[in-house]
């Protein structure tokens, strides 16, 4: 289920979702001066990674569902399972917990985005080579 030739896999590792061998980030998620870069194009199958201009705007909404996501998270684990917390206390690990992982759920956005559109093809490295010849 989370093994090569998912898309858990792949936005998991952060990999290319054609082949799943080639980098989809810049850099590190938290290099702050390329966050949320992505690579033109893969550098192991070729793939495009922008299908469109704008391509990743439809990202957004996907960052906002995880940040929501998150929010529930917490805002329930605090209530469930401690109960004398005050609310001043809830919304500051709230804001700090989004703060800090805004640059991850950023670049997880953007990895699940392009998961959605574009497909994995076990043959993908096999076509380049071919190509390159």
């Amino acid at each position: 289920m989370l093994g090569k030739g998912t898309k858990m896999y792949s936005i998991r590792k952060f990999k290319c979702p054609h082949c799943q061998e080639g980098e989809f980030f810049v850099s590190h998620v938290y290099d702050l001066r390329h966050v949320g870069d992505v690579r033109e194009t893969c550098d192991k199958c070729g793939v495009h990674y922008s299908k469109e201009p704008g391509f990743y705007f439809g990202a957004m909404y996907v960052a906002y569902a995880l940040g929501v996501a998150l929010f529930v998270t917490l805002w329930v684990s605090f209530n469930l399972f401690f109960d004398n917390v005050s609310t001043g206390v809830q919304i500051t690990v709230i804001v700090l917990a989004t703060v800090v992982l805004a640059p991850f759920l950023f670049a997880l956005s953007k990895i699940i985005w392009a998961n959605m559109f574009i497909a994995y093809d076990p043959h993908a490295l096999d076509v380049k080579e071919k190509g390159a010849h």
